[in-house]
């Protein structure tokens, strides 16, 4: 008989890939699902990035890279980190890696010891928790739901979870699922926190090219914040390159030696086809033409789902960045209302408990204004809103 470890068995399949796999299933039988699971963009990747992934493969950039990254994409991570988002990171401060959830995972695996805590703010998206418990951790949950999802009021909640034991506080914002931007307040408070107490900090920006108003300082960037955080960012979302799977993790010298070894022992290195067409995505695409489309588009679908479920007395708070919306559910167990959703309704989310958040599931606004608001008409017609 296998013996699994603790660890591993401790931890649920992933949601989201669980309603896919139900989505399927109902198509191959035939039902009409309208699928609002899936949380990449439905916009194609830019051709000049298209163009630079046939260059690499008529070249031959074929093999084994260095482990943290060919130079020209440690070099094109840190100047768009730098353009972009005001930061102050070197390439020698960058490791590419498969995909932003690895960056997590390393990360995650070299900075938590068994019997750490992390303090996870609630919604959190639904791999933070099993990469804490397969690093040997715990998670310490702050539940921003009674304020509507927002970090600025629950500060002093965060403050009062921090313990001997607190390794790390994980914050993502914008924010996956509920779409919430924390404000500079809230930053700070954070910021405050991890100083006083010498506190690590991974700051998962990976939707940080996606708000709807303003902006937003990373955390990095804030005084005494940049020896201690690890900041996420990767061209999944933003250039619309999700399987391409290539992320970048930033940090300062000292982290990027010891995550180094995590990556090196795990994957040896990202995709050399992937970080030649980043280095096009980082530093010769138009951001803010290309974003600016899709936000266009994206805030045409917020408001066209959040106004419908208003007609019908579901009151949906507002997303302020990203491209998800978490919709409130009469449910005891949101995982069997997501699961009947997709049988009974034809409509695909993912269960708000996925994220520690019951009562709510996430809708992902990758599909058209139209279908959005069919989806919510046959929510309402199954009578599941």
């Amino acid at each position: 008989m296998t013996v699994f470890a603790d660890r591993v068995t401790e931890v649920g399949p992933a949601a989201p890939f669980l309603i896919s796999k139900l989505v399927t299933e109902a198509r191959a039988d035939g039902v009409d699902v309208i699928d609002l699971g899936v949380g990449q963009p439905d916009f194609p990747v830019p051709e000049n990035i298209i163009e630079a992934s046939h260059d690499a493969l008529d070249a031959g950039q074929t093999g084994y890279t260095a482990s943290k990254g060919i130079p020209a994409l440690r070099s094109a991570a840190a100047d768009y980190l730098n353009r972009r988002h005001r930061l102050a990171y070197d390439p020698e401060h960058i490791i590419a890696t498969p995909g932003g959830k690895h960056a997590l995972y390393v990360t995650i695996q070299s900075l938590v010891e068994r019997g750490d805590e992390v303090i996870l703010l609630n919604p959190s998206w639904s791999s933070y928790d099993p990469m804490v418990t397969l690093a040997g951790g715990r998670s310490s949950h702050v539940d921003l739901t009674p304020y509507d999802f927002r970090l600025e009021p629950a500060i002093d909640d965060v403050a009062e979870a921090v313990t001997n034991d607190t390794a790390m506080i994980l914050v993502n914002s914008p924010s996956n699922p509920s779409g919430r931007v924390f404000t500079d307040e809230a930053l700070r408070g954070v910021r405050d926190i991890a100083v006083d107490h010498d506190i690590s900090v991974i700051s998962d920006e990976i939707y940080k090219e996606f708000i709807y108003e303003g902006g937003q300082q990373s955390l990095a960037a804030y005084d005494g914040m940049f020896e201690r955080t690890i900041t996420i960012n990767g061209v999944s979302k933003a250039f619309c390159m999700t399987g391409y799977r290539l992320g970048f993790l930033a940090a300062p010298s000292e982290i990027i030696e010891q995550v180094g070894k995590a990556h090196v022992h795990s994957v040896s290195c990202a995709s050399s086809i992937s970080q030649h067409a980043g280095v096009e995505a980082l530093l010769n695409t138009d951001v803010d033409e290309h974003i600016g489309e899709m936000m266009q588009v994206y805030e045409r679908r917020r408001d066209a789902f959040v106004e419908t479920c208003a007609d019908i007395d579901v009151e949906v708070p507002l997303p302020e960045g990203a491209f998800y919306a978490m919709l409130p559910v009469a449910a005891d167990d949101d995982m069997q209302w997501a699961k009947e959703a997709v049988r009974k309704a034809g409509v695909g989310t993912v269960p708000g408990s996925a994220f520690f958040s019951p009562g709510f599931v996430r809708v992902a606004l990758t599909q058209s204004e139209e279908l959005l608001v069919e989806a919510v008409d046959r929510l309402s017609s199954a009578g599941m809103l």
